[in-house]
């Protein structure tokens, strides 16, 4: 059985060694008959890099990679099997590139191109280049060159290439507005796209010696004019049908990779926690990350949500206004919202308007769209969350981080207090009216809603970190517990939380459910750990839920 490339994006290591490997190759052949620039936006990790590192290995005229595409689909196509190696490549990766300030931005942007410089430092040796632009060169790999220069530097390489190969250069960009967003984070932004703008613009802009380019990233930010006048690109948004099925996996392919790892979940069971995407029209797509990681994990749970790259939705949706809120609150309930569709949105915007923030997230990934009408001024569909997955990062790393700004408020401070020091019975009073008034944006129906519950208590009692050791879901004595604090000062309060749901199939009430809970903290002993430690003020708190309303005892 081949290994899983969970986390390796170079085409020539993956084919070589073996790793297991579901065959896009025909996006070269999309590649190859569209525009002479193509912008291909994705959410993070459906196979972006991978697919550029494939065309780096067609199309490069530095060594014989034809051997790689033995066997494959691009290579039961002659005519475009024409085309590889025939060209010298510049591939460049932006998603590195995540500074707090320009200066730092330009500074790994210029050590990027002077890597590529590097790469092809041969050049040097040529007659073809004439002293000026060999002294230019040289200041580029020295790091001495002018911001002018490096904006000019990809063009002219694509020029000296040219001279030297006698045929036209293939220029990819791998996450080419990673930049964009953290000059948006760290306040940078307005520097950052007048160079982004001459940098692009000047080697894909009415350049002689360009063959292809392909571009990936998350936005288009086309309204920036980033690509100003560039009338050869072609824009394959995540809402048409170009190349919808070569980022991601249909559910062809999640069959064959189901069946290739023998797995034993059901494909309904995979098809719920991490398919929903919905690529052009009519193209159902999987999250190959999550799908990869679940059949080396054999185990269903969120991977992809827990990679990073949510700093920014965590930001955007933390500041949300109420009106957002109460939509996200239908969307958490299963619900949808018809809602107007810009492929072409920019960071600057997309704190400036909901509809801005929802086509962000569309475009992130933490959303789908069905039903897509075109109209003379823009799209609308109806958005919705993809799937199980995207689910838990709504309602735990979401709404936790919407409580985060709260937690200095009077409110959270008061509980927190009569929590650790102050009268328990006060801490019952106020955690309870805070949850039956607060969480009126959120959902916390659904099958789990302790988890709901539980996540809050950890985003509402990290701020004890200095005083305490917060464990969560451990063993002690005969079980596990939820939440547990243990003091560094062992004359202090240890804490011990159970959290239930009132089962209502099984002819619970609220009462039947609270002596259940309060029965399984004492019998499970989960206070054994608190005593071996020396904690003898020990206090168990036993929550039951039932959507918002909460019954809270105290012993």
């Amino acid at each position: 059985m081949k290994k899983t490339a969970i986390g390796i994006s170079d085409f020539n290591t993956v084919i070589s060694e073996n790793f297991y490997f579901v065959d896009k190759t025909l996006f070269i052949k999309d590649v190859i008959d569209g525009a002479q620039t193509l912008l291909y936006p994705r959410p993070r990790r459906f196979g972006k890099t991978l697919n550029l590192s494939m065309l780096n290995y067609f199309y490069t005229v530095k060594q014989d990679y034809a051997p790689l595409f033995d066997g494959l689909a691009i290579a039961q196509e002659p005519e475009y099997m024409k085309k590889q190696g025939k060209h010298p490549v510049i591939f460049i990766s932006f998603k590195d590139v995540k500074n707090s300030t320009f200066e730092q931005c330009i500074e790994s942007m210029s050590e990027l191109i002077r890597l590529i410089y590097t790469e092809h430092s041969y050049l040097l040796n040529s007659p073809l280049l004439c002293e000026m632009d060999k002294v230019i060169y040289k200041s580029i790999m020295m790091k001495s060159a002018s911001i002018t220069d490096l904006q000019t530097s990809i063009k002219n390489l694509t020029q000296y290439l040219h001279m030297y190969h006698e045929e036209k250069v293939v220029i990819l960009i791998d996450e080419y507005d990673m930049p964009i967003q953290a000059a948006y984070m760290y306040d940078y932004y307005d520097p950052l796209i007048l160079f982004m703008r001459s940098f692009l613009s000047g080697c894909l802009k009415d350049n002689l010696y360009l063959e292809k380019a392909v571009l990936t990233g998350i936005l288009r930010v086309a309204k920036e004019s980033i690509f100003s006048g560039l009338n050869n690109i072609l824009v394959a948004s995540m809402i048409i049908d170009k190349s919808a099925d070569k980022f991601g996996f249909t559910e062809a392919e999640v069959e064959k990779c189901l069946s290739d790892f023998a797995t034993e979940d059901s494909l309904q069971e995979v098809k719920d926690w991490y398919d929903g995407y919905n690529f052009g029209k009519n193209t159902e797509i999987y999250n190959p990350w999550s799908i990869l990681n679940y059949i080396y994990h054999k185990e269903l749970r969120p991977y992809w949500v827990k990679t990073s790259g949510n700093e920014l939705i965590k930001i955007l949706l933390k500041d949300a206004d109420e009106n957002v809120k109460k939509e996200l609150e239908t969307l958490i309930e299963g619900g949808s919202l018809r809602k107007a569709i810009d492929d072409s949105i920019i960071y600057s915007e997309v704190d400036k308007s909901d509809d801005a923030l929802w086509s962000f997230l569309l475009m992130c990934g933490y959303l789908r769209f069905d039903n897509i009408e075109y109209t003379d001024e823009n799209c609308v569909a109806d958005i919705r969350i993809p799937n199980k997955e995207v689910f838990y990062l709504f309602r735990t790393e979401i709404v936790r981080s919407w409580f985060s700004t709260l937690s200095t408020s009077s409110s959270l401070n008061r509980i927190l207090t009569n929590l650790t020091t102050g009268d328990i019975n006060e801490f019952r009073y106020y955690f309870i009216d805070f949850c039956q008034n607060a969480f009126s944006y959120f959902d916390v129906g659904g099958d789990n809603p302790e988890k709901f519950y539980h996540g809050f208590v950890l985003g509402l009692i990290a701020s004890l970190r200095d005083s305490y050791t917060i464990q969560s879901n451990r063993e002690s004595g005969f079980g596990r517990y939820d939440i547990m604090l243990i003091p560094h000062d062992i004359s202090m309060r240890g804490i011990i939380f159970e959290f239930k749901k009132i089962n209502r199939l099984a002819k619970e009430n609220p009462d039947t459910a609270m002596e259940n809970a309060k029965k399984q903290l004492v019998e499970k002993d989960y206070a054994a750990q608190l005593r071996q430690r020396g904690v003898e003020t020990i206090v168990h708190i036993a929550a039951v839920f039932e959507k918002k309303q909460v019954w809270v005892e105290i012993f």
